[in-house]
């Protein structure tokens, strides 16, 4: 057999045998860049690659293109008579969000007196009238006067079976569960004390002082601290950094100050009591020591760490400030305006909605990615159906 094989060989042209190494090549090329394109798909599934991507892309950001170094003297002088008008451009967009900070105020006004009335119906000092009590959902428009009648007495015969509350219990703290960057701060020896808590209100500079909001956090009379309200204010800046004009985008918070919370003896809920046992190098006795260390709390939110005047932190500070201007930011634009829906979880299902509508993009692309692998003469589904561990999405 081996003779045949050798003989038709040899029966070959010269010219067929060149025909047959250059479809080798060729189907080796193919092979090759089919690898590649796989290997580029997993790579950019991995969320590590992307993120040192990522931040490399980041490092590159105002740094210098070799075309603007390209350019001629005179082009370089015009292209900088252009970064004057945007650094004038800056120069106005800081007073429109001045103005806006005026407006804000104006309106804060005007909403004061519904958040108060809010304030008095949660903490029960005001008795909402029927009228003001009706809201009809769009389930109950679909109900039949019947099954109407039938619903309000069996709601009626539950009120009767309960103690009747006062105002709307756990209203705040309720709130703070609802919402998942809130929750996150929570503790279970917080919830306690968040139960007392009656308001959060905001309050902002006044007029031609230098741009800041507060928010208060209104509490009952309770067993675990005497003060009546706790402060966190926070200062923000809202013009060009005359060293690098170009990255101003509106408002930025630049530092806050919290206050100082009146516990209760044994009540601190920031602080623990640790013990830890000792052994003497020489002697070899142990004894036991009690330590005082900080706790995980929501309360910590009101000590914040302290910029110095250099405004260099540490890693940790600084990402603590990052989270804590975040949520100072959130609290103040949505969770107050809105206080009933993240209650009642409506404002909560409108946020997963969003991120829904976004997934439902992703799911898109990738529907389009697998089309294209379909579509693709060299694409072989067997090669990616073991994926290397490291790249499975979890």
């Amino acid at each position: 057999m081996a003779d045949i094989d050798n003989k038709e060989q040899a029966e070959l042209d010269p010219a067929d045998m060149e025909d047959v190494e250059e479809v080798e090549e060729e189907e080796m090329g193919e092979d090759v860049n089919s690898k590649a394109r796989q290997l580029t798909v997993q790579m950019m599934q991995n969320p590590e690659i992307l993120a040192a991507l990522q931040e490399r892309l980041d490092g590159l950001v105002g740094s210098p293109s070799g075309y603007m170094e390209s350019l001629p003297k005179v082009v370089k002088r015009r292209v900088n008579a252009l970064k004057n008008l945007q650094v004038k451009c800056a120069h106005i967009e800081a007073k429109f969000y001045e103005e806006v900070h005026e407006l804000e105020r104006k309106y804060a006004a005007l909403y004061q007196p519904l958040f108060d009335k809010r304030s008095d119906i949660v903490k029960a000092s005001y008795e909402p009238t029927d009228e003001e009590c009706e809201w009809k959902t769009a389930e109950e428009e679909e109900l039949t006067e019947e099954m109407k009648e039938k619903a309000k007495v069996e709601e009626e015969k539950k009120d009767d079976e309960k103690e009747d509350p006062k105002g709307i219990p756990e209203f705040w703290l309720t709130v703070f569960k609802n919402v998942d960057l809130l929750s996150d701060m929570l503790q279970e020896h917080d919830e306690p004390i968040l139960k007392h808590l009656q308001d959060i209100k905001v309050k902002f500079s006044d007029p031609g002082q230098p741009m800041s909001f507060s928010l208060e956090f209104h509490f009952e009379p309770n067993d675990f601290f005497t003060n009546s309200v706790l402060t966190k204010t926070y200062k923000m800046r809202s013009e060009p950094d005359d060293s690098d004009p170009f990255s101003f985008d509106g408002p930025e918070i630049m530092g806050c100050t919290g206050c100082t919370i009146d516990w209760t003896k044994g009540k601190n809920v920031t602080l623990k009591t640790i013990k830890k046992k000792q052994k003497h190098k020489g002697r070899g006795t142990v004894r036991t020591v009690t330590k005082t260390v900080p706790n995980d709390s929501l309360f910590n939110f009101f000590t914040p760490p302290e910029v110095p005047e250099t405004g260099e932190l540490d890693e940790d500070s600084e990402a603590i400030l990052a989270a804590d201007f975040e949520i100072g930011h959130f609290i103040r634009e949505r969770i107050v305006p809105r206080a009933v829906l993240y209650f009642t979880g409506e404002a909560i299902e409108d946020d997963d909605d969003d991120y829904d509508e976004e997934g439902e993009e992703a799911d898109d692309e990738e529907g389009e990615e697998e089309a294209d692998e379909e579509n693709d003469p060299d694409y072989d589904p067997k090669k990616d159906a073991n994926p290397p561990a490291e790249c499975k999405q979890q």
